[in-house]
């Protein structure tokens, strides 16, 4: 089993520290990220992963969800 880099935590805090710059093209949609760069997006988890470790050759990608906010908020609607 490949060892979690440092490497890793940087790219994963780069995506915590850019979620809003992300957010403009990636909404609800999640992220993999290598070099401080997206790798591979999309709305399947499994195929992000996938597609990380692909193009990567490593176990270990920091991978992200682009939250939009109506995933924890749901559609707005009035309840009065």
């Amino acid at each position: 089993m490949e060892k979690i880099t440092q490497e890793f935590w940087n790219d994963l805090k780069w995506g915590e520290t850019h979620q809003t710059e992300l957010l403009e093209k990636y909404r609800d949609q999640w992220v993999a990220i290598q070099n401080k760069e997206v790798i591979a997006s999309g709305k399947n988890l499994g195929q992000v992963e996938k597609e990380a470790k692909q193009k990567t050759r490593k176990d270990w990608v920091p991978v992200l969800f682009i939250e939009g906010g109506e995933h924890i908020y749901g559609q707005s609607q009035s309840i009065f």
